[in-house]
């Protein structure tokens, strides 16, 4: 297992300091706010702590509010709205310095029967035939900066279309589109509620890249700027976040300085197993 995911699995794991509150530790003094895939994922670590094992999450629903300081922790405390026959309902606010920085909703249901359809599973290369991230992103950024970000990050993902930096300098690579194959870089234990926040955090790395790669705009382009306004996901099925999982994009719209990203991840077998849905925020300017 790589230090980032040990690191990562260790921000997850939430100090309990009351009843239905919790601490997280931020993880980057680097940034400038706190990643928000990391937020949802403690926000919904916290959510299921209070809600019985055999009621997994099947939706989440979230709003980004204020940037996240890196530098110190933060306050989840959690309202127990419902607990029905077969929902249970938690809203769960993250606090820094007395304010709000994000709120999620969390609906949590037995496990039950009833009709059962899906979208296809898009064609792609299989993961194994594609780059990793240093051999892709190291003709772009130089060995040392390519090694470095990959290093950090505890996800193994192969993108299998235009980076957006890509993109960027070669205009026929446009697409609103975008699949990438992503997993954790270690094995995890069996524990569903972990893999579901893997994937919440994950799902936010590279979503609204996608909104970008079909303007041919790229971050830390010195022109572009954005953060995540809201974020919902649906969780249809069970699945492992150790294991290849594959992430389509595509932006339905942009205007109005935001741009709307939806995603659907598949498993290796082609089982729609998560929805996403997240609009951002997307300013251009001239310089």
């Amino acid at each position: 297992m790589r230090e980032s995911l040990k690191a990562l699995l260790d921000l997850l794991d939430l100090e309990q300091i009351e009843n239905d509150i919790f601490r997280g530790r931020t993880s980057d003094e680097r940034r400038q706010r706190v990643f928000g895939g990391q937020v949802a994922a403690q926000a919904l670590v916290a959510a299921g702590r209070t809600v019985p094992v055999n009621r997994p999450v099947h939706s989440l629903h979230a709003y980004f509010i204020r940037p996240g300081d890196p530098l110190v922790p933060i306050v989840y405390t959690v309202d127990r709205v419902r607990d029905g026959r077969s929902f249970t309902t938690r809203r769960v606010v993250a606090v820094q310095h007395g304010k709000a920085i994000f709120t999620l909703s969390a609906s949590f249901q037995i496990v039950e029967d009833g009709p059962a359809h899906q979208a296809a599973m898009p064609g792609a290369p299989d993961p194994e035939t594609l780059p990793d991230g240093l051999t892709r992103m190291t003709p772009l950024f130089g060995e040392v900066a390519a090694r470095e970000f990959v290093t950090r990050r505890p996800f193994d993902i192969r993108h299998a279309t235009p980076l957006s930096w890509e993109a960027a300098k070669d205009p026929s690579l446009v697409t609103p589109e975008s699949k990438v194959w992503l997993k954790v870089d270690g094995e995890l234990p069996a524990d569903p509620l972990l893999h579901v926040c893997l994937m919440t955090y994950a799902s936010d790395m590279t979503l609204l890249d996608t909104v970008l790669l079909n303007h041919g705009l790229t971050w830390g382009d010195k022109r572009t700027m954005g953060a995540s306004l809201d974020h919902a996901m649906w969780f249809h099925r069970p699945f492992r976040a150790d294991e290849w999982l594959l992430y389509y994009q595509d932006t339905p719209f942009a205007g109005g300085a935001r741009g709307l990203a939806r995603g659907q991840v598949f498993t290796r077998s082609g089982e729609l197993v998560v929805s996403v849905m997240q609009e951002g925020l997307i300013r251009v300017t001239d310089a």
